[in-house]
C-alpha cells in the first residue's frame, strides 16, 4: 500500500504542486512589496530583471523572462543570461503606456546536460556508445515536441546517434533544433506575476513651468484670461518648457475669502485664493468666468500642444463653503456639534475659506466616484497631466483605486504628487500610482546633502517606482537660499534641479526674475500671487531667462540628462586628498553609452572656486592616463584633458556651472 504524505501547498494556484520541478527561482528584482505594487518604466525604455535561479546537482538550467500587456493571453519570452553565482538576468523593450506583467520561468535542460557530459567523456577518451543511445532517446522526445521542419531534422539526428555518430551529437545544428523544442513540462514558474507600469515619455523627461493665468492680462488691473495666456505660449516654448502647469482655474468662493498676504478679511477687489474652490458659478468641473469659457480653455490646450507644450491642471480636492457639493452632498463633509461645517485647520493656522472632504464619510463610494469623474471630465477636455494638491491628506486606498481605474482607460495620463511630507508617505503615494513626486530637493543645499539624497533616490529601491521632480521654488516656498536675492544663487539652484533630475519645474516668472522678497520669518513670498493678481515686468534687468533657455536646450540635445538614475558623483579636491565642499560634480550617461555629460556646479555664489577633479575613466574601461577632450556646452570652449585628474574653476559672477560633453576615445 502506498504510504500517505502531505503534499506542500501549490506556490501558484494555476500550477498544482509537482515534486519533479527541481529548479528554484528566488530573489527576483525588481519586485515592490512582494509584487503588491508595480515597477515603473517609460515607453521606449528597457526593463531589466534579475533572479537567483538554481537546482540541485550540476544539471544545466534554461531560464527566461516572461512578459505581456495585462489582459493578453499570450506571454512573450526573453532568454535570461547567467551572471555568475546563480544570478540570472534579462531585459526587454517596453511598449506603449499601460500596465504590463512579468515573471520568470526556468527548467532543467536534460539534453544540454547530456551533451556537456558527452563532451567531457570524449575528451577523456572514454567509450560513449551507451551515452549516444541515451542521447538518441532525448532527441526523439525532442522531435515529438518540435514543429514539423525541426521534427524531421531531429529524427535524422536520432538515426545518426543510434549508429554512433558522436560528431553529430556535438554539432550546432542539433543543439539549435533542440533549443527550439524545449522540455518545459517540468518548468518552474516564479510564484508571483509582477506588475510593470509603462508611462508616456514625458514621465521620464519633462520641463515644467507654473503660472497663474489671472496675472497675464496686458492691461493693468484687468483679470487675465485663457486668450491672454495663449500669447505667452511661444515665449514659454522658446525657454524650453514642455509642461505648463496652471493652479486651480475654477470659480473661487466668497465666504471667508482670503485677502492679500493671506489676510483673514478680503477687500472688495481681492480675487481670493485659487485653492478655495467653488462658488455659485460651479465647482471642480467649471472654469472661473473671468478666465473665459470652457471652449476657450479647450482652444488654449490645443494651441499649447501646437507649441509642444502639455497643459497640466491642479487638482485640489477641497471646497470653499460656497461649493455646490456642500449643499448637494453635505454627507461628504464633517459637521461640528453647533451645526457648522468643519473648515481646514493646522493649529494655530485656520483656513476658513477651505472645507476638507471627509474620506471617512459613510457615503465614501459615491464620493470616490465623484472625485474620479473630476479627472475624467478634464481628460475629456484634452488634459492628460495633473498636479495633485496635498494627496497625503486623502486616503491611500482612494488614490490606488482612482489612479488605477483612470489608467485602465487612459494609460497615457500623468499625476504629480504635491506632498512635501514624511518619506514613507511620499513613497506610498508613488507606489500607489503617482507618476511624479515632489521631493526634498528644495531643502538639500550642501554638497553632502545633495549627494546623499540623490544616492537615496537613484541607488535604492526608490528608483524603481518613485520619479523625482525637482522644484527650486513654488508659490508656497521661497527657501532661505534664495531670499538673499543673488542672481548667481538662482542660477545655481536652477542648474542643479535641471541636471540632477530629468524632471524639474519652476514657478514663474518669479524664478527667472529672481524674486526673493520673503514674508518676514517665513519660507514664503511676500505679496504672494496666491492671494492677488500680479503685474510682471518680464524683461526686468537681472533676469535669468537666457540662462534657463540655454540649459533647457542642452537638456533636450543630450540624452544623458534625460534620465535620473545613472549618476556618478566625482571627487573634486581643493588639493590632492582634501575634498572640496563648495564644488560638486557628477557624470551622467545615455542608455546607449554614446552621450556622456559631466556637470560641475559651485555652491558658492560669491567667490571664485577651483579644484582638482577626478574623472572616473575606469567607469568607461579606460586607463587612468587616457587623454580626452571635454566641451563646455555653456561657454562653447573645448579643453584637452590629460588623464583622470584635471583642474576646474568657476566664477559665479560669470557662470556658476560647467556642463561638459565628454568626448572619450572609442
Amino acid at each position: 500500500m502506498k504510504p500517505e504524505f502531505l503534499l506542500p501547498a501549490p506556490i501558484r494556484p494555476d500550477r498544482p504542486f509537482d515534486g519533479r520541478r527541481r529548479v528554484v527561482i528566488d530573489r527576483v528584482f525588481p519586485e515592490i512589496d512582494g509584487g503588491r505594487f508595480p515597477v515603473k518604466r517609460v515607453e521606449g525604455e528597457r526593463m531589466t530583471a534579475e533572479a537567483d535561479i538554481f537546482t540541485d546537482g550540476a544539471d544545466t538550467i534554461v531560464a527566461e523572462l516572461l512578459y505581456r500587456r495585462k489582459g493578453d493571453a499570450e506571454w512573450s519570452a526573453s532568454p535570461m543570461t547567467h551572471l555568475g553565482n546563480d544570478r540570472w538576468s534579462s531585459a526587454f523593450g517596453v511598449g506603449a503606456p499601460g500596465m504590463y506583467e512579468y515573471t520568470v520561468r526556468a527548467w532543467v535542460d536534460h539534453f544540454e546536460t547530456w551533451r556537456k557530459g558527452l563532451r567531457k567523456k570524449l575528451d577523456a577518451g572514454q567509450d560513449v556508445s551507451l551515452d549516444l543511445r541515451i542521447g538518441a532517446t532525448l532527441v526523439e522526445l525532442g522531435a515529438a515536441r518540435a514543429a514539423d521542419e525541426d521534427a524531421g531534422t531531429l529524427h535524422h539526428y536520432v538515426g545518426l546517434l543510434t549508429v554512433g555518430a558522436s560528431e553529430a551529437a556535438l554539432g550546432e545544428g542539433l543543439a539549435a533544433a533542440m533549443r527550439r523544442a524545449p522540455e518545459k513540462a517540468m518548468a518552474t514558474l516564479y510564484d508571483k506575476i509582477l506588475l510593470l507600469q509603462i508611462d508616456q515619455k514625458k514621465a521620464g523627461f519633462s520641463t515644467w513651468y507654473e503660472l497663474f493665468p489671472r496675472s497675464w492680462a496686458e492691461e493693468p488691473g484687468r483679470h487675465g484670461t485663457f486668450r491672454d495666456c495663449m500669447k505667452l505660449l511661444p515665449r514659454i516654448a522658446l525657454m524650453g518648457f514642455d509642461v505648463l502647469y496652471l493652479p486651480p482655474i475654477h470659480p473661487i468662493g466668497v465666504t471667508k475669502r482670503k485677502g492679500k498676504n493671506n489676510a483673514l478679511v478680503a477687500g472688495p477687489e481681492d480675487p481670493g485664493s485659487c485653492w478655495a474652490i467653488g462658488s455659485a458659478d460651479g465647482g471642480h468641473t467649471s472654469v472661473h468666468p473671468e478666465l473665459g469659457t470652457m471652449e476657450e480653455f479647450e482652444a488654449f490646450v490645443r494651441e499649447a500642444e501646437k507649441h509642444g507644450i502639455s497643459v497640466a491642471l491642479d487638482i485640489a480636492f477641497q471646497c470653499s463653503p460656497d461649493h455646490p457639493w456642500v449643499k448637494e452632498h453635505p454627507q461628504w463633509f464633517r459637521w461640528r456639534p453647533d451645526g457648522t461645517v468643519q473648515f481646514a485647520e493646522n493649529p494655530p493656522k485656520r483656513y476658513e475659506d477651505i472645507l476638507p472632504i471627509d474620506f471617512e464619510s459613510a457615503d465614501w463610494q459615491n464620493l470616490w466616484i465623484a472625485l474620479r469623474d473630476v479627472f475624467l471630465f478634464w481628460i475629456d477636455k484634452g488634459v492628460k497631466i495633473f498636479r495633485v494638491d496635498n494627496p497625503h491628506t486623502k486616503g491611500f486606498a482612494f488614490w490606488e483605486w482612482v489612479l488605477g481605474s483612470i489608467r485602465e482607460e487612459h494609460p497615457d495620463t500623468m499625476f504629480l504628487a504635491e506632498a512635501f511630507t514624511r518619506p514613507k508617505l511620499m513613497a506610498r503615494l508613488a507606489k500607489g500610482g503617482y507618476t511624479h513626486s515632489y521631493t526634498y530637493f528644495t531643502w538639500r543645499n550642501t554638497k553632502y546633502e545633495l549627494q546623499e539624497y540623490l544616492t537615496e533616490l537613484t541607488q535604492t529601491e526608490l528608483r524603481e517606482y518613485m520619479r523625482p521632480n525637482f522644484w527650486p521654488n513654488t508659490p508656497d516656498i521661497l527657501h532661505e537660499e534664495l531670499q538673499g536675492g543673488s542672481r548667481a544663487r538662482f542660477i545655481i539652484r536652477f542648474v542643479l534641479a535641471a541636471t540632477l533630475s530629468s524632471n524639474y519645474g519652476m514657478y514663474g516668472p518669479a524664478y527667472e526674475l529672481c524674486e526673493h522678497a520673503p514674508f518676514p520669518g517665513k519660507e514664503e513670498y511676500i505679496d504672494s500671487e496666491k492671494y492677488e493678481i500680479k503685474q510682471w515686468e518680464l524683461d526686468r534687468p537681472g533676469n535669468i531667462r537666457s540662462e534657463i533657455a540655454m540649459v533647457n536646450r542642452i537638456r533636450h540635445n543630450n540624452p544623458a540628462l534625460q534620465q535620473t538614475s545613472d549618476i556618478t558623483f566625482v571627487t573634486i579636491d581643493v588639493s590632492r586628498g582634501q575634498e572640496h565642499d563648495q564644488l560638486i560634480g557628477y557624470v551622467k550617461c545615455s542608455p546607449d553609452g554614446e552621450n556622456v555629460i559631466l556637470t560641475v556646479v559651485t555652491l558658492d555664489d560669491r567667490n571664485t572656486r577651483g579644484g582638482w577633479l577626478r574623472f572616473p575613466l575606469e567607469k568607461f574601461g579606460l586607463p587612468h592616463t587616457e587623454r580626452f577632450t571635454v566641451e563646455d556646452l555653456i561657454s562653447g570652449r573645448t579643453y584637452e584633458w590629460n588623464g583622470e585628474w584635471n583642474y576646474v574653476e568657476l566664477n559665479p559672477h560669470q557662470m556658476p556651472a560647467h556642463i561638459f560633453r565628454v568626448n572619450l576615445p572609442s
